[in-house]
């Protein structure tokens, strides 16, 4: 109809001739002489903001946040060996009315000598704290493990003015494995082994009794990404060398025993991970008999790492 065409046509006109009559004139409006939106790294709140910030800056050596969970180790015989071996205790848990036995007797004392408090407390609370273990009236507690960065690892090498020597262990998930690697690199002057956050194992009490205290005194750092790490080590002058049954080269023939070197340890039974093998400047194999198939990561660790050390003293 004739009188609906006409409105129509007026609304139409008025808002061509309004430009603040829309919402869309509104919004247009609003954004005028705001320009493009700035790029992530210029934007403050901007993760990538914050990366472009640090890398201009001197970076230090940073540690990495240590576990959350405490760990207990639970039962007579367990507790006195891990007193023995070592592993930071921070306090000895007994149950009320436990049987004073040898064991037990033993504990305390070695508690004692170590400065770590004795609590007693009621059995179902040990039972809660311990997670329902056989505890057999008597656990001790051991903190989270302070794992540190790789970067400290360099750092211990320079501050000590030698070329830094560097485990890395790849898909090793056998805390006593990683105890014994701690072991031998204590033992042949290396500063450091370095484990994957994730498929690996971690500085667990376990970890630390295989040590046989070895742990306190060469420090573990863990890393997101190992091929990551390993390039990094490289870009700092490192050379990386993977332990493999195929290697290029055999041990006694390693050339590069001398500098700043990464030695890099797979898991027994698959070994080393592709990437990792990819990343690796040589591959190192031990010569072994023939009815030997393959050594365990601390073994294998510890031969290696003799056979540098040896090199490294004889210049």
């Amino acid at each position: 109809m004739p009188g609906n065409s006409s409105r129509r046509g007026a609304v139409r006109k008025t808002s061509k001739g309004n430009a603040t009559a829309g919402s869309g004139g509104r919004r247009r409006k609003g954004l005028e002489g705001k320009g493009p939106t700035p790029k992530a790294a210029e934007r403050e709140g901007h993760k990538a903001y914050r990366v472009k910030k640090r890398s201009g800056q001197t970076q230090q050596p940073r540690r990495s946040k240590p576990s959350s969970e405490t760990e207990w180790v639970a039962g007579r015989n367990a507790v006195v060996e891990a007193l023995r071996s070592g592993i930071p205790v921070t306090g000895v848990y007994v149950a009320e009315g436990a049987e004073r036995d040898g064991r037990l007797r033993e504990a305390f004392r070695l508690a004692a000598e170590g400065g770590v408090s004795l609590l007693e407390v009621s059995r179902a609370e040990l039972d809660r704290l311990t997670n329902g273990a056989v505890h057999q009236g008597l656990a001790a507690k051991v903190p989270p493990y302070d794992y540190a960065h790789p970067d400290d690892l360099l750092a211990l090498a320079a501050e000590r003015g030698e070329p830094p020597l560097i485990v890395a262990l790849d898909s090793v998930t056998d805390p006593r494995n990683l105890g014994a690697v701690a072991r031998s690199a204590a033992a042949f002057g290396a500063h450091g082994v370095v484990v994957p956050e994730r498929r690996s194992a971690g500085m667990t009490a376990s970890a630390w009794k295989s040590s046989a205290g070895a742990a306190a005194r060469v420090p573990v750092a863990r890393t997101v990404n190992l091929t990551r790490q390993l390039k990094a080590f490289q870009a700092a002058g490192c050379m990386v060398v993977g332990l493999a049954a195929d290697g290029d080269i055999a041990l006694p023939d390693l050339d590069l025993a001398d500098g700043p070197l990464v030695l890099v340890v797979g898991s027994e039974g698959s070994g080393l991970s592709r990437l990792v093998a990819e990343t690796c400047d040589q591959l190192l194999a031990i010569p072994m008999s023939r009815q030997t198939e393959s050594l365990n990561a601390g073994v294998a660790a510890g031969v290696a790492l003799y056979a540098v050390a040896q090199r490294r003293t004889a210049h």
